[in-house]
């Protein structure tokens, strides 16, 4: 590996796969644009090209070799803040095939579930592959990031994005990428080998938690990614109920933004609510089982309408139904 460059004008190492530049702005590089309202155009520097907007036309020519963060003005007078994109504004403007996982999710994911340099990462599905490029930075060029995805359309779409803003070349893909079409439940076993980390961003994860506890090592980590109140509700049973995990822990994180001006400091208008909730828990060694919860379920939390898995410490319907003397 060559030794890192002393020049501080000089691009990130091309083999620390960062998806990161560094620099005057090169032809193929990605450029963001924000006018002054706040829209933004994301394109790729092409010499002798032009942008065109209800602004009038910019050059690319005259953006590149100019350090990023400068303002450009177009030909009927508009001005654009020229920078390369964020991670996070990149993945929330990236051509989608599924929905994203957003930045805010994305950044728990990496912190929670801990993420970390070398780590052996599986994720279910690929989507559009916003958080693939999360995962794939965390685990660096020496880590492992499997892929499943049942749909070719979004593994295509994914793979573009991926190869797009990590800057492949031409025929290569990130060398710790491994972008599978399938199902989880029967590609995992078939890796024949065990992961640090497993996350699950489909319909149901329930169905996996017998092959995840397979193939996480002793202290891994599950994160399931869901939507909806009753998935959240099954996920966490299950994996309650499966003897072989901590206590899972679910929450959701909310965003919201700020508007400051003098005196008029107040909460923005754009908050990003609920997108998800995330469920994370540890695996147990082989044979062991967590200790047993000391605070008792609330009266009716397992009553006669709660239909999804019961956790071992918890008595039937049957053996608490009163004795009618029949």
């Amino acid at each position: 590996m060559s030794e890192p460059s002393t020049d501080d004008r000089a691009d990130v190492p091309a083999e620390a796969w960062s998806g990161v530049h560094r620099g005057p702005l090169r032809v193929g590089e990605w450029v963001r644009l924000v006018d002054n309202k706040g829209r933004k155009h994301n394109f790729e520097l092409v010499a002798g090209k032009r942008f065109f907007s209800n602004k009038g036309h910019l050059d690319h020519d005259d953006m590149i070799g100019r350090e990023e963060g400068f303002t450009l003005v177009s030909s009927a007078g508009g001005q654009y803040l020229v920078f390369r994109p964020l991670l996070n504004e990149f993945v929330v403007s990236m051509p989608r095939g599924a929905a994203v996982v957003y930045p805010k999710d994305a950044a728990q994911i990496v912190a929670l579930a801990d993420i970390y340099p070398g780590a052996r990462v599986v994720e279910a599905g690929a989507g559009s592959g916003a958080l693939t490029c999360s995962l794939l930075r965390a685990v660096g060029p020496w880590g492992r990031v499997t892929s499943f995805e049942l749909r070719e359309e979004f593994a295509d779409v994914a793979r573009r994005n991926v190869h797009q803003f990590f800057s492949a070349p031409e025929g290569a893909t990130h060398p710790a990428w491994d972008l599978q079409l399938g199902d989880l439940k029967e590609g995992l076993p078939a890796l024949g080998t065990q992961v640090d980390r497993v996350i699950l961003d489909m319909l149901d994860p329930w169905n996996c938690v017998d092959a995840v506890a397979d193939a996480l090592v002793p202290g891994g980590i599950v994160c399931a990614y869901v939507a909806t109140t009753t998935q959240l509700s099954r996920v966490v049973e299950t994996l309650r109920t499966h003897g072989g995990f901590t206590e899972p822990q679910p929450w959701e994180s909310l965003v919201r933004d700020w508007h400051v001006e003098g005196l008029a400091v107040r909460p923005g208008h754009k908050m990003i609510g609920h997108t998800a909730f995330l469920v994370t828990a540890r695996r147990m060694a082989p044979g062991e089982a967590p200790p047993r919860r000391t605070r008792r379920p609330a009266p009716g939390a397992y009553g006669p309408d709660y239909t999804g898995p019961r956790p071992a410490d918890v008595p039937t319907l049957e053996s608490v139904q009163p004795d009618d003397g029949s």
